[in-house]
């Protein structure tokens, strides 16, 4: 029905627009991350031990968010979690000592994690009524917001102190979280098309459900989670990379290879800009693929571009690595969360995205003890190990996992 599409066409750019805004504050955060250590005189450990606050939240909560989004539905737990967002950010600044700055990152986190499974658990349900792998998209908004956000705390960080660039950011959410809201709740979650048939498991096209698993009595079969668990590894193989690049890509070109501060900089923007471009182009490339072979080509080009990117001895073989890299991971992680999603509700959503936050964690002190044993440059091939992983996990279980 005309009006139906309609519909669907408000509550994707509702949701796409949370998804930036996601992306946006947790950005203009991170660029604040220096002034607030100066303010609170963390040393460079305790600073780790606070930040470890909102990974600690987000995963402490995930599990139990995608239990609320069984209960009370995706949409109005976004919403809340939004609007939680928009206040936590506001936090951090106020703060004076290690302690207080990490017991307010675990609030922080623990909002960051639930909406990250709130709206991908109604990002779910999209894909699933408009039958098209559009998840990739709300993937890519992310990575939008985040560029837009750090490159708007870049330009501020030097005139307004961290109080007023956080306030401002935590104004903007809750504007943004008041302008989106009625489109989000005001129409009824949309639920997938009746089975047929012609599943076309090939093409990209979530094929339908034999139970509804976001019904809050429907119990999980043991087959269901073990295969949502092998969507969480995917998941973790993708973030893992993601973690390690944003924490070490930077000081390997600088370090090992010779390149100013701005140009190693400039090294991880290479990647996010390539994480971008591959997931606007995703919903194409899964709708000629598939999930199958997009997941083992994705995996493959990331593992050969991060061969390069680690092992390469000129710098712009390295830049070009970082990108290659960044263009294969680009959509693993939403197909991985999808497919969960698809199969378990937001439970399904919770479990990857716990997984992949848990690669996210992983990461960058995984790199950092190999490199205290081997090099930088070797411990960066992990990366490249990990998502011949993924690709590997994808061919493997094709038939199982991927209908």
């Amino acid at each position: 029905m005309p009006g139906y599409g309609n519909d669907l066409t408000r509550l994707r750019i509702a949701l796409t627009t949370f998804f930036a805004l996601d992306g946006f504050i947790f950005a203009g955060w991170v660029v604040r991350i220096p002034a607030v250590k100066h303010q609170t005189g963390a040393s460079p450990s305790t600073l780790g031990l606070a930040l470890l606050g909102v990974s600690a939240g987000a995963v402490i909560t995930m599990m139990f968010t995608g239990r609320l989004c069984h209960r009370y539905g995706s949409p109005p737990v976004t919403v809340v979690c939004a609007v939680l967002l928009s206040l936590t950010v506001t936090l951090p600044p106020l703060t004076h000592s290690v302690a207080a700055l990490g017991a307010v990152l675990l609030l922080f986190g623990a909002a960051y994690g639930s909406i990250n499974v709130a709206f991908n658990s109604a990002a779910v349900d999209l894909v699933a009524a408009l039958r098209r792998p559009i998840m990739p998209t709300f993937h890519a908004a992310f990575s939008l917001g985040g560029m837009l956000g750090a490159g708007l705390g870049g330009l501020v960080a030097g005139s307004l102190s961290p109080t007023r660039h956080l306030l401002a950011l935590g104004i903007v959410g809750l504007l943004v979280t008041a302008l989106t809201a009625p489109t989000l709740l005001r129409h009824e979650a949309p639920r997938p098309p009746e089975p047929t048939t012609d599943t076309r498991p090939a093409d990209g096209v979530p094929s339908p459900a034999k139970a509804d698993p976001r019904h809050p009595t429907t119990r999980t079969p043991a087959r269901t989670r073990r295969l949502v668990v092998v969507f969480g590894l995917i998941a973790l193989c993708t973030a893992y990379g993601e973690g390690a690049l944003a924490d070490w890509g930077a000081l390997h070109l600088e370090q090992d290879l010779g390149a100013s501060a701005g140009v190693a900089a400039a090294g991880y923007s290479c990647f996010a800009l390539a994480m971008t471009i591959g997931r606007l182009t995703g919903t194409t490339l899964l709708e000629r693929l598939g999930r199958t072979r997009t997941v083992v080509a994705g995996g493959t080009v990331a593992a050969a571009g991060m061969l390069l990117g680690s092992l390469a001895p000129a710098l712009w073989a390295a830049l070009v690595g970082y990108c290659i890299a960044g263009l294969g991971l680009a959509n693993l992680f939403p197909v991985a969360v999808e497919r969960a999603g698809a199969l378990a509700g937001p439970s399904g959503v919770a479990i990857a995205s716990t997984l992949g936050y848990g690669g996210m964690l992983l990461g960058p002190p995984a790199i950092g003890f190999m490199a205290d044993w081997f090099s930088l440059p070797t411990a960066l091939t992990s990366v490249a190990l990990l998502a011949a992983a993924a690709a590997a996990i994808g061919l493997t279980t094709r038939r199982a996992t991927f209908g």
